[in-house]
């Protein structure tokens, strides 16, 4: 709950916002992990999603780097799709 509010509060910075939903997907993780601590196919779901979390992570940086090398600065008020 508090890395959803820190992501609607506090959209001043894209790492912010990043590290937010980087937040929101571990604890996603966390819940789904203690869900299926019976189940026997829980070993290919931690997997699966420790590989969604990395690709996101690694996408994530990617794009921060994208835009401040383009724009200067990290702040999501200066994304527009208008600026051609």
């Amino acid at each position: 709950m508090i890395s959803f509010m820190n992501f609607f509060l506090q959209r001043k910075h894209l790492l912010n916002c990043l590290l937010s939903l980087e937040m929101i997907l571990l604890s996603i993780f966390l819940v789904i992990l203690s869900l299926l601590s019976g189940v026997s196919s829980e070993g290919l779901m931690i997997f699966i999603l420790l590989t969604f979390a990395a690709c996101e992570a690694s996408l994530g940086l990617a794009l921060l780097v994208i835009l401040i090398r383009s724009h200067g600065n990290d702040y999501v008020f200066s994304l527009s799709t208008h600026k051609c």
